[in-house]
């Protein structure tokens, strides 16, 4: 059958960054996933999953955080099981926000930040957050249902001036 696709169904998404020196304040830089309902795809979301949650139902989890990034490889990694959540989801909103707890620090602050996205083996988005060096936080992909009710796809990473707290209400506006 020509064309015929379920889509993406299971996604990892990784974080990684150099350990701050000797003597400052640690980095933390922490994965967010946001779920948005199919009656309000761009409103608030349905439910966030970061560093301590995960969703209702099990799809969406971190299997790895960091508060320091002195992990090896990948210090944060998230996994979102697309092909199991809940038809009434339309998005999942994928990004970063980078704690404020020792003062203000943007990207161009963190020693070699890093995130990968992939299904599988095939690696659907990378990015070291150079056009977004100011920012606070970042959006750095997102999941859409297709006509077919199949997850897509939409890479593109963008920089926000806010908060967690701030980047969680507002992480899933249209760009």
């Amino acid at each position: 059958m020509p064309g015929f696709s379920k889509g993406i169904r299971k996604v990892e998404v990784a974080l990684k960054w150099d350990p701050s020196p000797a003597g400052q304040p640690p980095t933390d830089l922490d994965i967010v996933a946001a779920t948005f309902v199919s009656a309000d795809p761009y409103g608030s979301p349905a439910y966030l999953v970061h560093f301590d949650s995960r969703s209702p139902d099990g799809t969406i989890f971190l299997d790895r955080d960091s508060t320091d990034g002195r992990g090896f490889g990948w210090d944060e990694v998230m996994q979102l099981e697309l092909d199991r959540l809940d038809d009434r989801y339309a998005r999942v909103v994928v990004g970063v926000v980078i704690q404020q707890r020792a003062g203000e620090r943007t990207f161009d602050g963190v020693l070699n930040p890093a995130m990968r996205i992939r299904e599988g083996y095939t690696v659907l988005a990378e990015d070291e957050f150079g056009s977004v060096g100011g920012a606070t936080a970042a959006t750095i992909g997102e999941f859409a249902r297709d006509e077919s009710g199949g997850w897509a796809f939409r890479p593109g990473v963008h920089g926000f001036d806010e908060d967690p707290a701030g980047f969680a209400r507002v992480m899933g506006r249209a760009h």
